[in-house]
Order: structure tokens, then sequence, then C-alpha cells
């Protein structure tokens, strides 16, 4: 692999002396403007383009621009012909795709596969402005438009579909999207180090099917490459197992690790065999730490999608240098006054940190941004709210968020580097949280207090989902979260109440839910506020009964909770609950044929009922639970009085009418003699 290199330890690029644009040029007309005839590099998104770190085509944009390169942006193009790809004419490198922030079939489709109504990512949240799959379909189109421009693909979507995946929408293993889209190269996860490294290879003319040893890039090869003699290549069912209870069998291979490419099931094979594909899913999450992965090899037809290790992360001055840059904090100006929710979502907030070590089944984080924590200097971070404070408008002295994938990982580490770069475990807190992880919230306490007095500034609020069992370890940390930083209400996720479905998450048990629920109505108490949490929920999540269901449906009546939004699971590329989902087997432990069965929620009906459990105070949901309720022998939960969990009556207008007893002879044909009565008030945070 190649040896890991500063992003500011390159020469720059001679364009450097064109200077910084006020805005990466969309057109042809801005180009001339900045004395350029052409781009360097040409950049695809699904995304409106929004000069702001928060928007990854802008930040890899600054990054290269920053490296002296031209950079152009062609944003949400009309992808039914190759002549918006021309927009800005041939780049003299290459041209770098990617979906957008979202994964386009996230950002098109709800859980129940329907097309949404509006898209945060464009301009007045206009639908339809981005293809299914636009990976794939803006790769085929630049290609048409310049047959001889190098294609690297990157962002989300193409790093959560780097090999044989399950789609959801169409319910099939789909191939690799670098055999899908055709292209030259795929970057995955935090792209920095390969892009850097590469945009300055392809500038000294080295051929772009030459470059096979950078980290975090994939490529497809002629069957049984090798990168030289000194390799091996093991199969897959000899790779490093982990036990259920974190325990190492060791194996030791016949050439260093670095030297090893562990040969996945062919796509071939994991398309038709779900126990395939289940062994699939573990071996790949097994290989996430960049500190001992090996590369992986899958066979694809009569090609190989060779994936190099993860990338190493990044340092905390690299960091600084990246969200340091000269963006321009605002919408491109050819936008006009078009509201953009996603902008507006995080025009006032600022990203502290990347990764997440928690190893949620169901989130894809880690295999995107991985489990070692990269976070920014206090000094970067206080820059960049004072210039919210000086250069954003509409901004009324509130910090919306500090935080990133959890609110409160900053800084946080393995004790021992060399502990850590021989970890083989999925989740750094579950079962529990590991002794060798620093939990230390002194470092996100100083920021917080320092961000407080930066004149200008009214307030910080929190944003980030918590994660909770980390705070717990720290009173200090929750008093000064609770008396300064929650505008009311705090979002946490315990996810569900029932260890069956919290197993196949690898999240924590409700014990820790109530001790922070109790240390933090203690520390709002002590602060004199009113101030609730906001429970986060899932429904329909892979090893989830209708009886788990049910008694999470228990739980939010006992605590009073009233749920408006909830979620049904949705099974994202390549994350592990995704696995579980397409195939009813457990990648968490060893699989096999005859290891262990997951329950899965497939159908609809089931679907809507496992959501329905989580809004139980809707007379919507009420004849749908009655129904299931009677099935599973639980009819002593329908009735009125306070420990019932749907009212035996049925308000009219509000779905299928249902009695108790059946209407009287005297009642109106369709509804019921029983008056329609008010819900019971219960408090709701």
């Amino acid at each position: 692999m190649q040896p890991v290199k500063s992003l500011t330890a390159y020469r720059p690029y001679w364009a450097k002396r064109f200077g910084v644009s006020p805005f990466l040029p969309t057109s042809r007309a801005e180009m001339e403007a900045l004395g350029w005839d052409e781009c360097d590099v040409v950049l695809v998104t699904g995304d409106a383009y929004i000069d702001h770190p928060s928007f990854g085509m802008a930040l890899i944009g600054r990054l290269l621009e920053a490296q002296g390169f031209r950079v152009g942006i062609i944003a949400q193009p009309d992808w039914t012909s190759a002549d918006d790809f021309r927009r800005l004419g041939k780049p003299k490198l290459y041209f770098g795709i990617t979906a957008g922030n979202m994964d386009s079939m996230v950002n098109r489709y709800t859980a129940d596969r329907k097309i949404r109504s509006d898209d945060a990512y464009t301009p007045d949240a206009a639908p339809n402005k981005r293809p299914d799959h636009a990976v794939t379909v803006y790769a085929q189109r630049a290609r048409e438009a310049f047959k001889d421009v190098p294609v690297v693909i990157g962002g989300i979507e193409a790093s959560l579909r780097r090999i044989a995946h399950y789609d959801y929408w169409s319910d099939t293993v789909r191939r690799s999207v670098l055999a899908d889209s055709k292209a030259d190269l795929l970057l995955f996860g935090n792209a920095e180090r390969a892009l850097v490294e590469l945009t300055h290879r392809l500038a000294k003319g080295v051929p772009v099917e030459r470059i096979r040893d950078l980290r975090g890039t994939a490529f497809m090869a002629p069957p049984g490459w090798l990168p030289d003699e000194s390799w091996a290549e093991l199969d897959e069912t000899t790779a490093q197992e982990v036990g259920a209870d974190g325990t190492v069998i060791k194996f030791q291979p016949r050439v260093p690790r670095t030297q090893t490419v562990l040969r996945l099931p062919a796509y071939e094979q994991v398309k038709n065999d779900p126990v395939r594909y289940a062994h699939a899913s573990r071996v790949f999450h097994l290989e996430s730490n960049p500190g001992n992965a090996r590369a992986l090899v899958q066979r694809h037809g009569n090609r190989d999608v060779w994936l190099n290790p993860p990338p190493i992360p990044l340092t905390t001055a690299e960091m600084d240098h990246i969200y340091g840059l000269p963006y321009a904090r605002a919408p491109h100006p050819s936008y006009g006054d078009a509201r953009i929710p996603a902008w507006e979502m995080i025009r006032f907030s600022i990203n502290i940190m990347r990764g997440c070590f928690g190893g949620c089944t169901f989130c894809s984080i880690t295999e995107h941004e991985g489990r070692i924590i990269q976070s920014r200097s206090e000094d970067s971070i206080l820059h960049e709210i004072e210039e919210i404070r000086d250069k954003t408008p509409g901004f009324t002295g509130v910090i919306s968020d500090l935080g990133g994938p959890t609110a409160n990982m900053y800084r946080m580490a393995c004790k021992d580097a060399k502990i850590e770069a021989a970890c083989r475990r999925l989740s750094c807190v579950y079962p529990d949280i590991c002794e060798n992880m620093g939990t230390d919230h002194a470092p996100l306490i100083s920021l917080y207090r320092k961000a407080r007095r930066i004149p200008g500034v009214k307030r910080i609020l929190i944003g980030s989902g918590l994660r909770y069992d980390l705070a717990v370890r720290s009173p200090e940390y929750v008093q000064e979260l609770v008396s300064h930083h929650v505008g009311g209400y705090l979002k946490i996720a315990p996810e569900h109440t029932e260890t069956g479905p919290l197993s196949k998450m690898m999240k924590p048990g409700m014990g820790t839910y109530d001790k922070f629920k109790a240390m933090f109505e203690r520390a709002s108490k002590a602060a004199g506020k009113e101030q609730y949490l906001i429970p986060y929920f899932i429904a329909a999540h892979p090893g989830t009964t209708d009886t788990d269901m049910l008694e999470l449906a228990l739980w939010l009546k006992r605590n009073g909770f009233r749920l408006d939004q909830v979620q049904t699971f949705l099974p994202t590329p390549l994350a592990i609950a995704t696995g579980m989902w397409h195939t009813g087997k457990n990648p968490l432990k060893r699989v096999s044929a005859k290891s262990e069965d997951v329950a899965v929620v497939r159908g609809e009906r089931q679907r809507k009922l496992q959501k329905a459990f989580l809004r139980y105070h809707d007379p919507r949901n009420w004849p749908l639970l009655r129904e299931a309720l009677k099935a599973m022998g639980r009819a002593d939960l329908i009735g009125n009085g306070k420990k019932h969990l749907v009212p035996a009556w049925q308000p009219e207008g509000t779905g299928m009418s249902t009695c108790a007893r059946g209407p009287k002879k005297s009642a109106p044909a369709g509804r019921c003699a029983t008056p329609a009565k008010p819900l019971r008030k219960t408090r709701r945070p």
C-alpha cells in the first residue's frame, strides 16, 4: 500500500496561480471569468451545489483547489442525455461522480418504497431531480460525453455499494456499483487521502489503470490478479473469526496481512444463497479496521472487484486544514432566493468530528467513515463559529449544533494504539463499553464552555444524537449539557426496550436509558428548567417480533410518550442489519446453514402493524391493533381503562368502525352507539 502522506505535504499543481474561486464554477461563463480555458477535474453531484463543508462536493472541490487544481461542478445534471455533462468542456484529468450526501434510493424512496414528494438537497425541495442509482447513471453519461476521460466514483452511494449488496427497492442482490457503472476507480469512505494522491499522480501522467495501491480504493481486475508475487490469496472460509464474546480465533496466514487478499464468495454465489451472503457480510465487516484489515476481492462474472484496505484516518491537523478552507458558506448564487431545506438545517451548525465506534447494525456510518474518531481542534471549531457569526446571513446568535455522527464522541479514542490497530471488535461499546476505550468528556466540556464565551453567540445547542451510554460515565458532562445546551428537548435513541431486537442492533439495554433519564431530570431540576427527553424507536428491525413491539407500546404508555414521528427499519446497502433482513441469518456470529435464524418482518401488513404499536394512541391504528391483540391472545388490553392499550370504541371517520359489543339497533349504520370520546391527554415531551 502507498505510504501515508499528509494532505498538506504535496507540491501544489501549477494552476494554483489562478487563486481561490468565490464559488467553484458551474458554467463556461464562470470559468472564463476566472481565466480558465479548461477544468482539471469536473465533479458531478446529485445535490444542489452549496459551498459548505457539510456538503461532500464542496469539501472535495475546495480540497483539490487548495492543491492547485481547477475544479468545476455540475450539480443535478439532466441525465437523460450526455449533453449536460459537456457543460464545462472536457476535464483534463477526470470526472468525479457522486450521488450526493445520501444514497439516491434512500433519498428518493420511503421505507414503504413510495416516491418521496420532496428532496431536501434540491432548490425549493423539488422532487425527481436525480435518477435512481445516480452514481451508475451519471458515470455512464460522463463516459458518453468524453469516452477517453477517466471516471472516478465516490461518496456514500458508491461507498456502500462497493461489493455485491442487497438492494431493498428492487428486492434483489445487485452487483458492485463498479461493475454497473464501468468506472475506472471507486473511492470509499473518507476519501481525501486517496483523492489527493490520485489527482497528483494523474497530473503527472500516470495512467489510471496503473494506480492500484491506494488505500480506500476499489477497481475491477482480471481473475486471480495480484499486485506481485509476494502476495497471497486466502479463500473466504479461512478468514479469522471472532466469537460472540469478542474472543479472537487466531489464524496465522502464510504471508503478512499487508500482503494478503481475502476472497469473498462471488456475486453469483451470494445472489442466490442467503447463507453465503450472510457469511460474506460477516467477513466484510470484520475487515473494517484500517490497522489490520486485509484487501478483499469478489468475483463478478469473468472479472474481480478488488478492494484495498480502508483509508488511514485523518489527523487533527488534516481535519483542521479541510474545514478551514475558504468556503463561501452559501448556496451557489444561481439558485437565487430558492429555499434548500438541507442548507437551512445545517447553516448554523458545525461538524466537530467524524466516525463512530458504536457499531449499530442498522447504521452505515462505520462502513463509510470508520470507527476511529477523527476530531478537529478547539481552535478550528471556535474559528468556524466566528465565521458563521461574521459571514452567514440570518445568524441570530444561536449555533444549532456542535456535533457529528454522534454528539459526544469528540476526541475519544482507544487508550493504546497497538490494541486499537489489532482490534477486531465490531463495536467498542457493545455488549459493554470496552475497558480500553477512553470515555473522557473533558475535551468536549472545555469546547462547550469556550464556545459559549465567544462574543455574539447567545446560545449553543446540541442537535446531534447523544450516545447516552457514554454520557452516564460523566455526570459533569450531563450537568453541562443540560444546564446550557438543551433547548427544551434532547433526542436520544434507545431504539427498543426488548433484549431480542437490541441484541440484533448492538444497542444497550434500557437500564442505561433509565440511569441517564434520572441524571437528566436531576440536572434539569437543578438548572431550574423544564426539559424533556425525546426517545427514538425503530419498528420492524430484524429480530423484532410482534410481542416485542407490544411490550414497547406498553412501555411508551406507562411512560406517557405519544410519538409523532416513528421510523420503520429501512434496509440500506451494506449494513449488517440489512444482511439479517435479506438472509434471516445473524452475521454477528459465525454463519452456517444451521446457525441462528433471525425473525424478519417482510410483509407490508406486519410492517404497518409494528409501526402502529409505536403510535398506539392514533385512532387510525386502533382497528389493526385490536385485531392483532386478539390474535396474540391479549384482548385484555382492549378497553377503556387506564391499563388498556387501545379503546374498545372507534371515533367516526378514523378507520374501520369497531365496537366492543356491536352497535345497538338504534345506532345509525356505520357508526357505534358508544360516543366518540376524546383521547386522554398524556404529557408528551
